[in-house]
This record gives structure tokens, C-alpha cells and sequence, in this order.
């Protein structure tokens, strides 16, 4: 697969390619410096095999975030939206999401949904500011330490499904 440009403006800056096991060393240790909780280098291996989309972002070379969606007929779940630290705070992650549903809606999906955490207030902002709107509450989705927290569920329409 070819890398694709993020956005016009971008064009030259950013590019995006999917994931491969290559990649899993890279995308672990940004998700250990990213959450309290984060995946495994398993979860993501496991997503590769079950044929997930599993995308990298890069810029000169340099992986700055990475996402994992599963598709289910005409919807998109998004499992993993992550930037690495030194680029967090940029408006890089509204970019990487708005590549995202812009593929996931040219490729036929009606609607994109997703779970964060409560706790996570910049994601929740990110994620409002883009359409997305609160469908539904996981009790104990997420570990937090020896307890658990929930999960906020959202979801977007794409296009005009």
C-alpha cells in the first residue's frame, strides 16, 4: 500500500501507511509513554491478524501516531487513536481523526463509534468538537489500577447514511 497524504496542507508533512509486525516495537513504547494503561505489543498483534486497519502516521520517517479500527458491515469501531507525546498538543490529533472518518466515509462507512474514558478530557473535547455525541455508558470498561473506570461511548454519522 502506497502512503497517502493526510490533508492537502499536509501533504508534503505527514503521510499515512497501514501498520505491519514491523511496527509493533515503535507503536508499544508510544503507547507506554501515552497512557497509564495502555495495550499490549499483543493487542496490537492481534489486530494485524484479524485484519483490523491498522494505520500509521508519519512524518521525515517518524511514526507520531498510529490508529486500529475494526469495521462491522457499514460501521467503524474505533479501538485505538494514539499521538506520541512530543507531538501531542499540536492539532495533530484532530488531523489524524479527521483522516480517519474522511476514509472511513469514502469507503462506505455510515457511522463511527468509540469508547473513552471519562477521566480522558482532552480526548472527550477532541472527539465533541468533531461531531461525535454521547450514545452510551460501559460500567467498568477500562482497568485503573485495582479498580476499574467506565467508558463513554460515542459515535458520529458519516456522510449521509
Amino acid at each position: 500500500m502506497s502512503a497517502l497524504p493526510i490533508g492537502a496542507q499536509d501533504a508534503q508533512e505527514f503521510t499515512v501507511r497501514a501498520m505491519t509486525r514491523d511496527d509493533l516495537a515503535i507503536v508499544s513504547a508510544i503507547e507506554i509513554a501515552a497512557y497509564p494503561h495502555p495495550w499490549s505489543r499483543a493487542h496490537f498483534a492481534d489486530s494485524l491478524i484479524a485484519g483490523y486497519d491498522a494505520w500509521i502516521f508519519e512524518r521525515r520517517d517518524e511514526v507520531i501516531g498510529y490508529a486500529v479500527v475494526m469495521w462491522a458491515i457499514d460501521e467503524v469501531h474505533l479501538l485505538n487513536l494514539c499521538v506520541a507525546v512530543p507531538h501531542q498538543g499540536q492539532g495533530m490529533g484532530r488531523r489524524l481523526l479527521r483522516w480517519l472518518t474522511g476514509d472511513a466515509a469514502a469507503r462506505g462507512a455510515r457511522g463511527i463509534m468509540l469508547e473513552v474514558r471519562p477521566s480522558n478530557l482532552s480526548a472527550l473535547a477532541l472527539y465533541r468538537a468533531d461531531g461525535f455525541h454521547e450514545i452510551g455508558l460501559r460500567r467498568g470498561y477500562y482497568p485503573a489500577g485495582s479498580l476499574r473506570e467506565d467508558a463513554v461511548v460515542l459515535f458520529r454519522k458519516l456522510g449521509d447514511g
